[in-house]
């Protein structure tokens, strides 16, 4: 069992290293107050005036005057196998986490981090970038969203489902990374997901957050 470096009964808002301002820090902390930096993230939140809880990483990144005023908050993990985003994810106990700073200024950070958050999808991670919101579906959800809004799909791996609400309907389907995705669907009505497996992303724009959150049943 992994042990849990920050466990929290709110949402807890986890930053990496990647380019994010102070509007999207500040629409994730009026939802997720408790702050956990990822390594360099620290630096990030600094920047911005925030400071967090607890810094979970393996610290090759994070800078020594971050270091010197985070002192006592400092959590390394020293394995290489995996990323900071999956060394801090797996050490957070909380209803829901957002993370921040993780969307990927490189295409190969970004695709490690959707890989992490399938592989953790018991922990309820929902990514947050300028345009979009992004997490994995659970078994079943429902969604409440203004209808023509933008509802994508992305497989990690091979998947299936139905779907009420949504213009294409996904039944019949075949999902893949390698075979058919489901990006620009478009919602027509209350949505109602199944997935036969937790390897489905689903990405919304940002402004649905708040209706994701409670579509995951954890606001």
């Amino acid at each position: 069992m992994n042990h849990k470096i920050v466990e929290s009964l709110h949402g807890v808002t986890l930053a990496g290293g990647g380019p994010f301002g102070a509007a999207l820090l500040a629409r994730a902390l009026a939802l997720a107050p408790v702050i956990v930096g990822a390594d360099g993230g620290a630096d990030r939140l600094l920047r911005l005036g925030a400071e967090p809880t607890a810094v979970i990483g393996d610290f090759d990144s994070i800078s020594a005057t971050a270091r010197a005023r985070l002192a006592g908050r400092l959590f390394p993990i020293a394995e290489q196998e995996t990323t900071d985003f999956d060394k801090a994810l797996r050490s957070i106990a909380a209803p829901f986490v957002l993370g921040l700073g993780f969307a990927g200024a490189r295409l190969d950070h970004g695709l490690a981090v959707l890989n992490a958050l399938v592989r953790q999808a018991d922990q309820r991670c929902l990514l947050l970038s300028p345009q979009d919101v992004t997490f994995v579906a659970p078994p079943e959800m429902r969604l409440d969203l203004p209808l023509g809004s933008r509802f994508s799909l992305f497989p990690m791996g091979a998947v299936n489902g139905e779907s009420a609400g949504l213009r294409w309907p996904i039944q019949d389907i075949a999902f893949a990374p390698d075979g058919m995705i489901g990006t620009s669907n478009q919602v027509v009505g209350p949505v109602h997901l199944r997935v036969s497996a937790p390897r489905m992303l689903v990405i919304l724009p940002l402004k649905s957050l708040p209706a994701a959150l409670r579509g995951l049943a954890v606001l």
